[in-house]
């Protein structure tokens, strides 16, 4: 190459002598330094290959590149003075150090052009080779040594540099992987449920493969957010399975995480709720943050090895289809997947239903067929009666059913008969269908009294501020019964008790209990009916009683569990203190299922033992009690059954009282038959009502029909 030809890549204005190249002598002065590329070098090679840049900038890249391998590469070798240039002469672009000045300065209009100078090459359309993993290195973040990685550890440590990449991209693998496939019930989590090919990752990878560069890294960015979210959706959908037995409901069901820390609080006091508290928000903000993270990262590896991740796709992709095709199945789990679609698709016909779901309710609260009844027609059948409505917390057909406890309860409940019927008392039994298992009993009570099916806290805020009756409240109406509630689960503001119609009640604060909180359970049953009997049902001289009594040993977690003891020993309480500390720890106690069934039953069969005992010992002529379950307990003592029913059960000393509902086909006694009639809770109302005398007004009748 000439050096005329050199001069000429550094032309000069024509009205100024040539300055002295003042960068040659930098360029040497870093090459002989003593410290191999610098990091000024490296960031020359990284801007002028991301500009896209060809000719010198394009060796500074190399020369960039070549830096980075060898620090790579572990070495410390110093480069040496610059080789001279034996380039073809087509390349004429300068080493930025190693031009020197010409031997003459350029005339002013002297032509300096040469006949034979080669052309410039054609641009190159092929797109540029995406990065590696070593050009990743090479443009960390420089630390306070000036290398790259942390403090330039990476360049320091490479092999444990290569070991933490490949471990985190591994591990942004499974994390994807495992929220495409993990299911949303705790019973279905097993080894097969991850040996399946997710539809939704493969389209997925498909689309971030197809889009450019800028484009690609927010799409990968709001995919990891959205797998994030669903991902904490099937977590919540675990414990709504494990407590209701159905998923989470995105539109009515953010009331009840209060009332899930609540539980928290009571079972393992203020910390455990605070721990409890800040372990979820802290999960929710690491998961979504890992998971944008992980799909960030596969993506940006995907880009880099385009070609391999495009044909694993299409292969994923045949193969998904191929197993839809034929069937191919793992024990009983498909393992062609499309977990999520299917749960986004049904989140969104839940979300629909549930907004429409208030437009129904209302149209099903406007028909009441004894709205306009007269108050003198209203349930004549039990005039002069004291009328006992009895809910005993989460009393359910697994209670008499399950082979594991229905010789125990049976037993309770036959005993009962026996004792009932030698005091003079008969009794029939039945089931209902509750519209909650697990948890709610608001819902079942209210389902119970209001004659409309009550399945979320959407339509109970709407029946308590309506102007519906329901059965307590058409007692109070008739002008023929004190309605009292005795509602020891009660430790707040209830103003709900007004539209229930009940004249007076007595939550846990005015039973005169001074005793310790069995769990949630903050009174025990027994010392709450003695309470009732002692500021209510005792008082001589009264007015006939309707009362709606809540026994609330039996709520979850069931540990511990109180027992009976002489009711003339209750006092104020404070003797149950003892009796506390001999019982269980729930911690304890929920380690294992079968202990948690256990203690369930236990705790129905004092609940059940408080109520037959209450009647035997102040029960006379007048009294009539109605009690009944008001949900399934969890499916942890359920133990996959699918059964919402409850019993109900309907004991008198007058005869009359039974024969009013004869053509019910109920079951004598205690225990209801296998075979013996399910009705659904919200039709109680109207047959006891129209059982008992009362007769549909005439309007009312007009808007049922």
């Amino acid at each position: 190459m000439s050096h005329s030809t050199r001069t000429r890549q550094l032309p000069q204005r024509p009205d100024t002598e040539p300055e002295p190249d003042t960068d040659a002598g930098t360029g040497v002065a870093a090459r002989t330094d003593g410290d191999g590329a610098s990091g000024a070098d490296v960031d020359a090679g990284v801007r002028a290959d991301a500009d896209g840049t060809s000719g010198s900038d394009a060796n500074a890249g190399a020369d960039a590149d070549t830096a980075t391998e060898k620090y790579a590469d572990g070495t410390s070798e110093r480069e040496t003075e610059s080789e001279p240039d034996t380039r073809p002469e087509a390349d004429t672009t300068p080493e930025p150090d190693v031009v020197t000045e010409p031997d003459t300065a350029p005339e002013p209009g002297t032509d300096t052009s040469t006949d034979d100078e080669p052309e410039a090459p054609a641009a190159i359309d092929e797109e540029p080779e995406a990065p590696t993993e070593a050009d990743a290195f090479a443009v960390q973040a420089d630390g306070p040594s000036g290398r790259p990685g942390w403090w330039g550890w990476r360049f320091r440590y490479p092999r444990a540099a290569r070991a933490v990449t490949v471990g985190t991209t591994a591990l942004a693998g499974v994390l994807v992987l495992f929220a495409l496939l993990v299911p949303n019930q705790l019973d279905r989590l097993a080894p097969d449920a991850f040996l399946r090919i997710p539809v939704e990752g493969v389209l997925l990878a498909g689309l971030l493969l197809v889009l450019p560069p800028r484009p690609r890294r927010i799409a990968a960015v709001v995919v990891g957010l959205l797998l994030g979210l669903v991902t904490i959706l099937k977590f919540v959908d675990m414990g709504f399975y494990s407590v209701l037995a159905r998923p989470f409901d995105l539109v009515l069901d953010w009331i009840l995480f209060d009332d899930a820390a609540e539980w928290v609080k009571e079972s393992f006091g203020k910390t455990g709720e605070v721990v409890a508290v800040i372990a979820v928000l802290a999960l929710v903000v690491v998961l979504l943050a890992l998971m944008t993270l992980a799909v960030v990262r596969l993506s940006d590896l995907m880009a880099r090895h385009r070609p391999v991740a495009t044909r694993t796709v299409l292969v994923l992709g045949t193969a998904w289809i191929t197993c839809v095709t034929v069937g191919v199945q793992f024990t009983d789990v498909p393992v062609a997947s499309q977990i999520n679609a299917e749960l986004v698709k049904n989140r969104v016909h839940q979300v629909r239903a549930g907004l429409r779901d208030g437009k129904v309710f209302a149209e099903q609260a406007s028909v009441d067929a004894f709205a306009d009844t007269p108050p003198d027609q209203l349930l004549t059948g039990l005039r002069g009666k004291d009328v006992l409505f009895t809910f005993i917390e989460s009393y359910g057909r697994t209670a008499i059913d399950d082979p594991a406890m229905a010789g125990q309860v049976g037993s309770v409940l036959s005993e009962g008969t026996k004792s009932l019927k030698a005091a003079g008392f008969a009794s029939r039994s039945a089931w209902l269908r509750s519209p909650v298992t697990g948890a709610g009993s608001w819902l079942a009570h209210s389902t119970f009294l209001s004659g409309l099916w009550i399945k979320n806290q959407q339509r109970y805020r709407s029946l308590t501020t309506s102007d519906r009756h329901t059965l307590t409240s058409y007692f109070q109406k008739s002008g023929a019964w004190r309605t009292v509630g005795i509602v020891p689960g009660v430790r707040r503001a209830w103003p709900e008790g007004k539209f229930f119609g009940l004249d007076h009640i007595y939550d846990s604060e005015h039973l005169g209990y001074h005793g310790p909180y069995f769990s949630w359970t903050p009174v025990p049953d027994q010392f709450s009916l003695e309470a009732f009997e002692r500021l209510e049902h005792g008082k001589k001289d009264r007015k006939p009683m309707m009362a709606e009594i809540i026994l609330a040993s039996s709520h979850n977690p069931w540990a511990p569990v109180a027992h009976m003891i002489d009711w003339n020993a209750l006092g104020d309480g404070s003797v149950f203190e003892q009796i506390k500390k001999e019982g269980k720890d729930p911690k304890e106690v929920w380690k294992n299922h079968e202990s948690v069934r256990t203690e369930y039953r236990h705790a129905i069969e004092y609940s059940l033992h408080s109520l037959i005992e209450y009647v035997e010992r102040y029960g006379d002529k007048n009294t009539v009690l109605v009690f009944l379950g008001d949900h399934q307990p969890v499916p942890t003592v359920t133990a996959g059954s699918t059964s919402r029913d409850v019993p109900v059960t309907i004991v008198a000393h007058d005869s009359k009282i039974l024969d009013r509902i004869s053509d019910w086909g109920w079951t004598d006694g205690l225990k209801p038959a296998k075979n013996a009639p399910e009705w659904r809770m919200d039709t109680f109302r109207d047959r006891f009502m129209t059982a008992y005398g009362s007769r549909p007004g005439t309007s009312g009748a007009a808007s049922a029909r």
